[in-house]
């Protein structure tokens, strides 16, 4: 009877052991995936504050042609003064309807969701509207899907702040 009693503590023991390694190698892998979707995360991250980033300056350098592929064809940007899509918005940046001639960035976030990259900017813009120089301070939010591997700009809003 002794020898049963231990058989079945060392076949319980045995069982209790493979159990907890195969716990143990499952919060490991846990833990590896966190990192990896955490380390994509800060890729994504900041790939899109690099192309917010270029944007502004293609809008200075009124680089039409990389605006225009950065642009999702269903994007829209709110100003001030309305709102519309792609197609008007790179036709006033053309035109220098709106001549975005720097954008003075003092704060970026970014929140990645999914395939999705919503990215804040606190900026003072010196652009020139309708022939008047002016400088106000925004708050910026800008929407990017991932489309193919590619960041896209879906929407591009300015939120006047301060006086």
């Amino acid at each position: 009877m002794k020898v049963f009693i231990n058989r079945q503590w060392l076949v319980t023991g045995f069982n209790a052991s493979i159990c907890g390694l195969g716990l143990l190698l499952i919060s490991l892998e846990g833990s590896w995936a966190q990192t990896q979707n955490d380390s994509i995360s800060g890729n994504s991250q900041q790939q899109v504050v690099t192309l917010s980033k270029d944007k502004w300056r293609w809008m200075a350098d009124k680089n039409v042609d990389s605006l225009a592929a950065l642009f999702e064809e269903k994007s829209v940007f709110v100003h001030m003064g309305g709102s519309w899509g792609k197609q008007q918005e790179v036709n006033i940046i053309k035109s220098g309807g709106i001549h975005y001639k720097k954008a003075d960035i003092h704060k970026v976030s970014v929140n990645i969701i999914g395939t999705t990259a919503v990215l804040l900017n606190r900026i003072t813009l010196l652009a020139v509207v309708g022939g008047r120089e002016v400088t106000n301070e925004f708050e910026v939010t800008e929407v990017y899907i991932q489309q193919n591997g590619t960041w896209k700009l879906g929407s591009l809003s300015f939120t006047k702040v301060g006086g």
